[in-house]
C-alpha cells in the first residue's frame, strides 16, 4: 500500500463468474464485478438477496465453488491472512464484543496487521484519528459492553478505519445509527474514496445509496441484476420488480433521489 500525491494506491478487486454454494443451495450465481480505487460502490437489494454473501466472497471469508475472486491479481482465499489484512478491512453485521474491553482496546485491534512493521510506530495516532472520525473519542475508556448498539457500531467502524487499508468492505455500517451519525459515517467514507480507496458497502437505505454511491450493484436471488450509476440502476421499474412492491423514484439535479413506496389503502390518512 502506497500513497502518491496524497492519494492511496488501491489494488483492483475482481469477481469473475463466482458461484457460492452453502448448505447445498446456490446463494450467489455467476457474480462478476470489477472494483477499483476511488469509487464508492453500494450493494442494494431485498433481504436474503445475497448482498452479504457477495461481500464475504470479496473479503475472502467465503470461498466460491467456482469462478474466482482476486485482489491485485491474487486469489483472495489463498492470500496470507496478515498480508490480506493490510489490503482490505472488513466490517460484518456481527460486531458485538462480549468481553469488557475498552473502546480504545477494541479500536487498537485494527492495528494488529501492522505489528512488527515500520507502520506500527503510527499505531497510537491511527487509533486516535479513527476514534475522532466516528465520534467515539469521548468513549475511549468505556467498556464496549456498556455501550448502546449505535455506539458499538461506530466503535466497530473505528477499528476498521484504524486498520488503514485501501479497500474497505462494510456490511450495513449505518444500520444502527441515528441520522446525524449515518451522514457522518457516509460522508467519512466519501472522504476515503477521495483519497483513492475503494469502499464497498451493503446498504438497505436506497436513498443513501443514491446520494453517496458512484456505482450501485442491484442484487436479487443471489444474482447481480444491474450495475451502474444510481440514476441508471435505481429506477422505479427496477426497484419495484426487485422488491416486489411499487416504488416511486425522483432523481434530483444534485445526484440524490427521493425513493418512496407507493402506498395504497393502508396509508395513514392526511390531516
Amino acid at each position: 500500500m502506497t500513497a502518491t500525491a496524497g492519494r492511496m494506491t488501491c489494488p483492483e478487486l475482481r469477481a469473475q463468474s463466482a458461484v457460492l454454494v452453502r448448505g447445498g443451495a446456490t446463494v450467489c450465481d455467476a457474480v462478476t464485478l470489477e472494483l477499483r480505487g476511488g469509487e464508492f460502490v453500494a450493494l442494494v437489494g431485498p433481504n436474503g438477496a445475497g448482498k452479504s454473501s457477495i461481500l464475504a466472497m470479496l473479503a475472502g471469508d467465503l470461498v466460491p465453488e467456482s469462478g474466482s475472486v482476486t485482489l491485485a491479481g491474487e486469489q483472495v482465499s489463498e492470500m496470507d491472512a496478515r498480508a490480506l489484512a493490510r489490503l482490505r478491512a472488513v466490517m460484518t453485521q456481527g460486531t458485538d464484543v462480549t468481553f469488557p474491553f475498552s473502546v480504545r482496546d477494541v479500536v487498537q485491534m485494527g492495528r494488529y496487521p501492522w505489528s512488527d512493521t515500520p507502520d506500527a510506530a503510527g499505531d497510537d495516532a491511527a487509533v486516535a484519528r479513527a476514534m475522532a472520525f466516528v465520534d467515539v473519542s469521548h468513549l475511549a475508556d468505556r467498556t464496549v459492553t456498556s455501550l448502546s448498539g449505535g455506539e458499538r457500531a461506530r466503535v466497530a467502524l473505528a477499528r476498521v478505519l484504524a486498520q488503514h487499508t485501501p479497500v474497505l468492505l462494510l456490511d450495513e455500517p449505518t444500520a444502527a445509527l441515528d441520522i446525524r451519525h449515518q451522514e457522518l459515517v457516509l460522508g467519512l467514507l466519501r472522504q476515503r474514496v477521495a483519497e483513492g480507496c475503494l469502499v464497498v458497502v451493503v446498504l438497505h437505505d436506497v436513498q443513501a445509496a443514491a446520494a453517496f454511491a458512484d456505482r450501485v450493484v442491484l442484487v436479487d436471488g443471489g444474482t447481480v441484476r444491474a450495475v451502474g450509476s444510481p440514476r441508471e440502476v435505481l429506477t422505479a421499474e427496477a426497484l419495484s420488480a426487485t422488491y416486489q412492491f411499487p416504488v416511486a423514484v425522483d432523481h434530483d439535479a444534485e445526484g440524490g433521489a427521493s425513493i418512496v413506496p407507493v402506498r395504497r389503502g393502508g396509508a395513514r390518512p392526511t390531516r
